[in-house]
């Protein structure tokens, strides 16, 4: 079941443009799928599905294409400076804000990062923690995230 709900995702996405996670589960919900908002937040993970410009300011769900790491480092530097809101830390975690839609988009492109600090993220649709180890580490991060923004 999980695999044609995902190839039916992808379907979807492909054809149609999709902006928020309600719209597409309403689509699979029309498609015969029984859907939550989590389940279907849980197969944009796992697909690694991001969000891409549409039309004016909106932003769509896509497919990710194997990203070289250029322009994976160009991606991350777009929607940091897109994207992000606020950025505050304690300890070992960082927490990024975004405008609405657009976290889990910014936190699988950090999760693909390749950052040895970063020991993974989660992200709501607004809001991501960054876990960082050790924590002196966070400091390194935020430099980073820092350079990345210009």
């Amino acid at each position: 079941m999980k695999a044609r709900r995902q190839m039916k995702v992808q379907e979807l996405i492909t054809k149609e443009i999709i902006h928020t996670q309600e719209d597409l589960a309403e689509r699979l919900r029309l498609a015969g799928f029984d859907v939550t908002q989590a389940t279907v937040s849980r197969d944009i993970k796992e697909m690694g599905l991001i969000k891409v410009p549409s039309q004016g300011e909106e932003y769509r769900y896509a497919v990710a294409s194997e990203a070289h790491p250029a322009n994976l480092q160009d991606r991350l530097k777009r929607l940091l400076r897109e994207a992000m809101v606020s950025i505050n830390d304690t300890d070992n975690l960082i927490v990024i804000r975004t405008i609405p839609g657009n976290a889990h988009a910014l936190a699988a492109i950090m999760d693909n990062s390749n950052w040895e600090e970063l020991i993974g993220t989660v992200a709501g649709d607004d809001t991501i923690l960054l876990v960082i180890k050790p924590k002196e580490a966070v400091q390194t991060v935020l430099e980073r995230i820092s350079a990345l923004l210009g």
